[in-house]
């Protein structure tokens, strides 16, 4: 269950201004109901000024006033906005078994799409800017070996991850004054 934004603050100011029970203070913060009576106490969370869960959104004063009512109630957090939205995507996660692939998919790019940014293929194989160097300019340690394959078919990147990332380096051109390349074929798409 999702706690309140500042659990022991929350509870100090419950204390201070609700006739909860120390069990339902306690259930609602996400504390031990010991630990909210030492607060109500004044042995623990001193000097911590109470931080009003109405007024910050986090809970009605109805389902206050409905739980004082009845002990065996418990106050239910209120959604908010950030809670239901996606947290950002973080570095991408290769599987150990595709990751030799990666520099073969690098290469791909570089060839069949080199008006994309280091940062946009970084994004799309969570790669790094020293790997796509060195297989720029053929520095790699497996150079050798690299062929340049389909990060799609390889199961590195979503298609529609990679259409978006040419949409915008095309309109970043665009916006340059230069004409994008035009898209690679369907033979060199199969390599």
């Amino acid at each position: 269950m999702p706690l309140p934004l500042m659990p022991k603050a929350t509870a100090v100011w419950m204390i201070d201004k609700t006739a909860l029970t120390f069990e339902q203070i306690a259930d609602f913060c996400g504390m031990h109901p010991l630990e909210v009576q030492a607060i109500a106490d004044g042995e623990v969370a001193q000097g911590i000024n109470g931080y009003d869960p109405v007024a910050n959104k986090q809970v009605t004063a109805e389902d206050i006033a409905r739980c004082e009512r009845n002990p065996a109630l418990r106050l239910k957090l209120l959604a908010t906005p950030e809670m239901n939205q996606k947290k950002p995507k973080g570095g991408r996660y290769t599987p150990v078994a595709k990751r030799n692939d990666r520099p073969d998919a690098i290469a791909f790019l570089l060839r069949s799409y080199p008006h994309l940014t280091d940062a946009q293929i970084i994004k799309l194989l969570g790669t790094t800017k020293d790997t796509i160097q060195k297989i720029r300019d053929r520095s790699h340690w497996n150079s050798a070996n690299i062929k340049p394959r389909d990060p799609v078919i390889l199961g590195l990147c979503k298609q529609s991850d990679l259409n978006d990332a040419v949409a915008a380096a095309n309109e970043r051109l665009a916006r340059e004054g230069l004409v994008p390349p035009p898209p690679p074929s369907s033979s060199e798409a199969a390599e």
